[in-house]
């Protein structure tokens, strides 16, 4: 099993280009907030807490144990964006502007555009191409970056 620094340097490694970078920093945030919002939009048959559970609940909780085990440290920020996303899905579901699935579903092909043209500017292929956990490793690689500005070790 990689260590969290063998998977972000690998990472890192297909994202040296400035620009790929920046639409890294606004892609790979609006990809993983997309999904929660469509896996949130899918409800479940059970309550808790007189809420509607749904499947963005389960599978952003395993998420967090994946980080959980790749740094004791990371997966805090992680968790916290997870937590602000999951909130937005509820405000943006209660709201009832627009319907949580379409607005995601949006937000999610719009952001694979630019992270395909990112990678089209680097050329080089993403990370995934080569192992599909590398689309865990992403908001890690970013979080790392924030973590290391604010000198917290992970």
């Amino acid at each position: 099993m990689k260590s969290l620094q063998q998977w972000l340097s690998e990472y890192g490694e297909s994202h040296q280009n400035e620009t790929n970078k920046l639409i890294h920093w606004i892609c790979v945030p609006c990809i993983l907030f997309s999904v929660s919002g469509l896996l949130y939009a899918i409800k479940l048959p059970f309550y808790f807490s007189g809420h509607h559970l749904n499947l963005g609940f389960i599978v952003i909780g395993l998420l967090i144990v994946y980080y959980f085990f790749l740094s004791r440290s990371l997966w805090v920020g992680l968790m916290i964006f997870e937590i602000v996303g999951l909130s937005m899905c509820n405000i943006i579901e209660i709201t009832r502007v627009f319907p949580l699935w379409i607005f995601c579903l949006v937000i999610f092909v719009l952001a694979w555009i630019g992270q395909f043209i990112g990678h089209k500017i680097e050329g080089k292929k993403p990370s995934f191409f080569k192992d599909l956990q590398f689309l865990l490793i992403g908001p890690a690689w970013l979080m790392n970056f924030i973590y290391e500005k604010l000198e917290i070790k992970v």
